[in-house]
């Protein structure tokens, strides 16, 4: 079960700077985590819950950027805010482009930092939102029978019953019934809406 608190990790092998980031977040109401290395962050076991990670760029062993890197192919869909007391320009763009939402320069202001943590976990929410709405609609369309599948295919693609009738062999009247069991199944309260569900299950649809 998903917390609804968020959570802010914070990865930084500057003790002093735990310390001082672990006092501002708790300050606010956060739940904070804080470790001294990105090991020990993969190896400590976390909550499923919406949050944030706040990396410093220069770490022991990999660059946070480095790290940054090795979450996405570890899939791992944590938004990165990232510190630095050494930033320039490539470093910067490099991280923006490969998704961090902000790039803080040491010192920073405490509010800079908050404003990003709060960015970044509106964007983590959201993105969640549309996984958890993804996987209820693929639920959905796993208890359709093959036949209904197959039309809501054609419908999807602009077929008319007439020509989803004729291309799967069927009677228009058995076409209306089978729409009817897909709009129910999928909850889908208009075509319009059915469309935009196969685009977001990603089905491809035959050309007319």
């Amino acid at each position: 079960m998903a917390t609804e608190r968020p959570v802010v990790f914070v990865v930084d092998d500057d003790l002093a700077m735990r310390e001082a980031l672990q006092d501002l977040l708790a300050s606010v109401g956060m739940d904070v985590r804080v470790f001294a290395s990105t090991q020990e962050f993969m190896q400590t076991q976390r909550p499923d819950a919406t949050g944030c990670l706040v990396l410093d760029v220069r770490l022991p062993g990999a660059s946070g950027l480095s790290f940054q890197e090795e979450l996405l192919r570890a899939g791992v869909d944590l938004p990165v805010i990232f510190i630095t007391g050494h930033g320039d320009i490539p470093m910067t763009v490099r991280a923006m482009k490969a998704g961090a939402v902000e790039f803080l320069s040491k010192p920073f202001r405490d509010q800079e930092l908050l404003d990003a943590i709060a960015i970044a976990v509106e964007r983590h929410r959201a993105r969640r939102r549309e996984t958890a709405l993804v996987a209820q609609l693929r639920q959905r369309f796993a208890a359709l029978t093959q036949r209904e599948r197959e039309v809501m295919a054609l419908v999807s693609a602009g077929r008319a019953n007439k020509q989803i009738a004729a291309e799967l062999g069927i009677s228009e009247a058995t076409v209306k019934v089978h729409r009817g069991q897909i709009m129910r199944k999928m909850e889908a309260k208009s075509l319009a809406q059915l469309v935009r569900i196969a685009d977001t299950l990603g089905l491809s649809h035959p050309k007319p």
